[in-house]
């Protein structure tokens, strides 16, 4: 069963090194950190990377709570203060909500990989993780994610991307 220490090994990219050690020491002896927990300085350079979103029970969805410059290029909408399905094509908006519910359910982090297609059918691998967060440290009540796209920002900012979530390599790492 994948563990902590399996994922540590598993990721690749240096902002999610980053900002999953930043996670890790904002939860400290918690089960998950808040998001007053996350300071922005300590993850400042990959900040174009980083996203967020928390869970409205009432609503039973997520709004947007950040998303990086970069994050915004690949989506082609900013997200902030938006419903989940507002911000995804209706094909995979159900698809990548589920699995956002089952990092702060588990709770888990997830980590997939995959491809970022821009829409001159060119591509570029992305590397993401979710990470769970928890005003009480122990309900998940959002998400504190980074992606790591490699591929042209300028060419997935003048034509657009898409994330092919059908097809990605999906780990879901437990925390308890």
């Amino acid at each position: 069963m994948p563990d902590l220490h399996s994922l540590e090994a598993a990721i690749q990219s240096p902002a999610l090194k980053v900002v999953y050690a930043h996670w890790q020491t904002a939860r400290g002896d918690r089960l998950m950190p808040a998001w007053r927990d996350i300071d922005a300085v300590a993850i400042g350079k990959y900040l174009p990377k980083v996203w967020a979103w928390r869970f409205d029970p009432v609503l039973d969805t997520f709004i947007g709570r950040l998303a990086g410059e970069d994050i915004i290029a690949v989506m082609g909408r900013e997200m902030r203060g938006r419903r989940f399905a507002d911000c995804f094509p209706p094909g995979s908006a159900a698809t990548v909500e589920a699995r956002h519910r089952k990092v702060i359910g588990g709770p888990n982090i997830m980590r997939t990989t995959g491809r970022v297609y821009v829409l001159t059918g060119q591509y570029g691998l992305g590397e993401r993780i979710v990470l769970p967060l928890a005003a009480d440290g122990v309900t998940g009540d959002g998400v504190l994610g980074v992606t790591d796209y490699q591929l042209s920002m300028a060419d997935a900012r003048s034509v657009g991307a898409a994330i092919d979530h059908d097809h990605e390599e999906i780990v879901f790492y437990p925390l308890t």
